[in-house]
């Protein structure tokens, strides 16, 4: 099989790095302007990046952009990961948003936002060598 790149994948690096960058700093400053729930999102906005970046790297996309469709896609390049998975499925645990039948949105604690900007750092991390 023929590895085709798909055009503009480093955009969505360079993205997911700023997302992740702007979410931590407002984090440290402990901005007003940024809630848990808008630095859960940044959060998210930036790890979603950074793994369409990879995938895109390699030819391939999620089926959708759920944390639990990007991990199985991710897996597909990286293999399973265990420790990944459990933080992308934690991530996944604060919002349920693809059906509006069953839409729910759940408001992160000061320590679950803590724990989700050392999330953003860590896949950041693991993926660095990946993409780079």
């Amino acid at each position: 099989m023929s590895l085709v790149q798909i055009r503009d994948w480093h955009v969505f690096l360079r993205d997911g790095e700023q997302f992740l960058k702007t979410a931590r700093s407002a984090y440290l400053k402990r901005r007003e302007t940024f809630s848990s729930e808008a630095l859960y999102n940044i959060t998210c906005m930036g790890i979603e990046k950074l793994i369409m970046a990879l995938l895109m790297k390699n030819g391939d996309l999620a089926e959708n952009h759920t944390m639990g469709d990007l991990l199985c896609a991710l897996e597909r390049h990286i293999g399973k990961n265990p420790e990944i998975a459990e933080k992308l499925m934690y991530l996944d645990t604060f919002q349920e948003i693809c059906d509006l039948d069953t839409y729910v949105v759940k408001q992160p604690s000061v320590t679950d936002t803590e724990k989700i900007i050392r999330i953003g750092d860590e896949l950041h991390a693991h993926l660095t060598p990946h993409l780079h």
